[in-house]
């Protein structure tokens, strides 16, 4: 794991995500508190989440990204380019700038910034809370290997990354960053399967849960294609042929990959706003 224990960190809007980045600066990459400064819109909410995250919390976008290393963008898309502009004058090329907001592309921020800034972009999802996020990271123009090495090193402390080329970032968004209410939803059902076969719903629940963790860990660690692994549980004449004829004509499958499409467009229009 690379050394970012000496890094200065700053990030910039401390919700949901930038909360469970700083947390993970400190548990994962032993990063001193001292080291990270982070922000939010409210000077009430800077104090409460100050005494939560153990870190320095203000209102100030600029005295935060001033002589940080690494400097993460997690504010609402539609308001990066107010932030880029307003912290444009003390951020330089030695930098490293990571933006989470979804659908922002890389160029939009450079050209906000300015002074051939290094800038990446992130698309973490929420089972980076657990540390069993993905994360898919693409460079910006101005971005070397090193860049992505230590970007992907910080993500890869809350989950698994991969680097793609931007133009397939609104497809990350609708895949993975949208996937687990997918996959809830999913969970939820065959747990209520569970109940309508008569099982309590606790237990028809953990059930549930970990079958998917488990089928979905299979395919992570052995390779193999997910129509190989569901033949290999398909018997011939078996029940679970039964189930997946069910699924079959209940279009399960195309439902899904209509999901995943219309997601990823939702995202490619809030680029183009």
């Amino acid at each position: 794991m690379r050394d970012f224990s000496k890094s200065s960190v700053a990030v910039l809007g401390a919700g949901k995500m930038g909360g469970i980045l700083v947390k993970a600066l400190i548990e994962k990459h032993r990063l001193s508190p001292t080291k990270i400064r982070a922000t939010v819109g409210h000077e009430s909410r800077a104090h409460e989440l100050s005494h939560k995250l153990g870190v320095a919390v203000t209102t100030d976008n600029v005295a935060a990204v001033d002589g940080a290393d690494i400097i993460f963008i997690c504010v609402k898309p539609q308001v990066v380019q107010e932030l880029a502009e307003q912290i444009a004058d003390k951020v330089t090329a030695k930098q490293l700038v990571i933006s989470v907001a979804a659908s922002v592309h890389t160029s939009q921020i450079e050209g906000a910034l300015g002074a051939g800034v290094p800038v990446i972009r992130a698309m973490p999802n929420t089972p980076c809370v657990l540390g069993q996020g993905m994360t898919a990271l693409c460079k910006g123009q101005y971005v070397d290997a090193a860049h992505v090495e230590d970007a992907a090193a910080l993500f890869n402390a809350v989950g698994r990354t991969v680097v793609v080329d931007e133009k397939h970032m609104d497809a990350v968004t609708g895949l993975s960053a949208s996937g687990p209410a997918y996959i809830y939803i999913i969970l939820e059902s065959l747990a209520e399967a569970g109940v309508k076969v008569g099982l309590p719903r606790d237990v028809a629940t953990l059930l549930a849960a970990q079958t998917t963790l488990g089928a979905a860990t299979v395919v992570l660690e052995t390779g193999d294609h997910p129509a190989l692994l569901k033949d290999a549980v398909t018997t011939p004449a078996g029940c679970t042929i039964d189930g997946i004829m069910e699924l079959e004509e209940g279009k399960l499958r195309v439902t899904l990959i209509k999901a995943v499409v219309k997601a990823a467009q939702r995202a490619k229009e809030l680029a183009l706003g």
